[in-house]
């Protein structure tokens, strides 16, 4: 399947970082940019350009580089199930948003509800015509207009089961049927783990749509 992706035709370079296994990297593919992932954790299965780095170190170093950066820093801090536990994990957002800003570049910054994102959009998978509803967050340095959020009325799959007809499929911890959950997230290529790591990549396409809408404006209006 890697071998036979087509060609960036934007001539813009995104940079996606910790990119994982790459469900937003192809969002941005699918409209025409040319992917370059950062994560600290070897990706084999990342489908484009890939580094082995610090994610911040990285963008200090090179974020200059690119026409536009997406980070999706990890959630795990903002999750109520690590909040239930008690679990301590480190808040990246604001030096994140730091470096972001430094670099002068437009940015999106993606996490699950509950994160300190600043003015941040809401996503679904049922906006997509997806079998999940895997609501995120994202910050952007552009407009991007919110979407009409349908209302839910298909129920999620209990963990541990498999998927009934009529259910949506709730791709957490250790779910079942990974088959399934490739087609519903559209991530042929990924594991279990970059599954329930990921974002749908029709999330970061409509992102990429709403950026290249924004530059062809400004380039209009000057």
């Amino acid at each position: 399947m890697l071998h036979q992706l087509p060609r960036p035709t934007s001539g813009l370079r995104v940079l996606d970082l910790f990119c994982c296994q790459g469900g937003a990297g192809m969002g941005y593919h699918l409209a025409g940019f040319d992917v370059t992932g950062i994560d600290n954790a070897p990706q084999p299965r990342y489908p484009f350009t890939f580094h082995q780095a610090d994610a911040l170190a990285y963008l200090a170093d090179h974020g200059s580089e690119f026409d536009l950066i997406h980070a999706s820093p990890p959630c795990q801090r903002y999750t109520n199930a690590q909040k239930i536990r008690g679990n301590q994990h480190p808040d990246l957002v604001q030096p994140l948003r730091d470096l972001l800003t430094a670099t002068g570049k437009p940015y999106v910054i993606e996490n699950v509800p509950g994160a300190p994102l600043l003015a941040p959009v809401e996503l679904c998978g049922s906006m997509f015509g997806l079998r999940t509803y895997r609501h995120r967050l994202f910050e952007t340095s552009f407009p991007v207009p919110a979407l009409h959020h349908p209302r839910h009325l298909a129920p999620n799959a209990k963990m541990g089961r498999p998927v009934r007809d009529g259910e949506f499929m709730h791709i957490v911890g250790n779910f079942s049927n990974v088959p399934l959950a490739r087609e519903v997230m559209a991530m042929p290529w990924a594991t279990r783990d970059g599954l329930r790591e990921a974002i749908p990549p029709a999330y970061t396409a409509h992102i990429a749509a709403q950026y290249l809408a924004a530059t062809r404006t400004a380039v209009t209006a000057a």
